[in-house]
């Protein structure tokens, strides 16, 4: 991170800067907050070193999600199958698709889910949370994805799951002549993009909490739209590109230069030039600190709304060690 940091801004104006939030001078608890010396710490900061300051700052959550992906047999055998490794397309528009359920410990009830599309040469991101997985929910985020998502949808590969492979989807996608693909079952790597999403996108942001009720979505729709500001617009990632060698010959993984999601995609150049400058000025007038407060206000109130019950629920799943002592005990009759 601090060697991608390091190339974006060198000698320029970061956002954070750009907006106020940095400058020389500001003293918290009589310490200096940026300074010269700081920026220049900050540059030379390897990401092991970043990651090793924040550890103790990072939430550690012990609750766990459930898989509840369900396999849909009647339409998959004519949905054409997408390996790890298959080729795909060198322009924007590929999506990969999954859905993460809000469940917490158990599978009781309704709960619910969250829609999560990756585009796979950007790195764009759309997600939306809906009420459970019936397909009208489904096909709604699906549709709102299509209207949101600054460039066209061409392809949406997703895994067996009958939220996605039943009629109404897929009559869906051929209207608007959408190619579909699936991946194999019981194979994460063919989804290996949007898979990853699932946990430092979904996961880190919203928990492992259950949430099933109206405000609770309301809540993380509104997260979802500043998370994905920070991802498309203000997050660099790197892609592998291939393989190499290390000094002592070992097979090691080759990356690309770090790039936002919106770098990669006026790279591609499937923008009209009025299009590429809204985008540009968009990015511009967000500010990363004042995302980041409303990204932790939203998350606290997720809290407020929703980890105590969590954590009931999961207090419930585990049996007790106690006898029951309503059952009484047996005392063997004298002879």
């Amino acid at each position: 991170m601090g060697s991608i940091w390091r190339r974006r801004c060198g000698s320029c104006s970061t956002p954070l800067q750009r907006h106020g939030e940095l400058f020389d001078g500001r003293v918290i608890d009589g310490k200096a907050r940026f300074t010269p010396v700081v920026r220049e710490e900050l540059l030379a900061m390897s990401a092991a070193t970043i990651d090793r300051y924040l550890k103790p700052a990072k939430a550690s959550d012990q609750i766990k999600g459930v898989a509840t992906t369900k396999p849909s047999p009647l339409l998959r055998s004519s949905i054409k199958i997408r390996k790890a490794g298959d080729e795909v397309e060198a322009e924007p528009g590929f999506f990969e698709g999954d859905t993460v359920a809000h469940c917490g410990p158990t599978l009781k009830g309704e709960f619910a889910r969250t829609v999560n599309l990756t585009c796979v040469h950007t790195g764009w991101v759309f997600t939306r949370t809906v009420r459970n997985n019936a397909h009208t929910h489904i096909l709604a985020a699906l549709k709102a994805a299509t209207e949101k998502v600054p460039f066209e949808v061409v392809r949406l590969d997703f895994d067996n799951g009958s939220e996605f492979l039943n009629k109404a989807v897929i009559k869906w996608a051929a209207d608007r002549e959408i190619f579909f693909t699936r991946s194999r079952p019981y194979k994460k790597n063919d989804q290996a993009t949007v898979e990853s999403k699932n946990n430092h996108l979904v996961r880190k942001y919203s928990f492992y909490y259950r949430y099933d009720t109206e405000a609770e979505r309301v809540v993380l729709n509104r997260l979802w739209q500043l998370t994905n500001d920070r991802l498309n617009y203000l997050t660099p990632t790197k892609k592998p590109v291939g393989f190499g060698a290390d000094a002592a010959g070992r097979r090691t993984r080759l990356y690309d230069t770090p790039a936002t999601p919106l770098d990669r995609l006026l790279a591609a150049n499937v923008l009209a030039p009025t299009q590429q400058a809204e985008l540009i000025a968009y990015r511009d007038s967000l500010n990363p600190a004042a995302i980041a407060r409303q990204i932790a206000d939203l998350q606290n109130r997720l809290l407020v709304l929703a980890k105590e019950k969590t954590e009931q629920l999961d207090l419930a799943s585990f049996p007790t060690a106690l006898p029951n002592v309503h059952k009484g005990i047996r005392i063997k009759a004298a002879s």
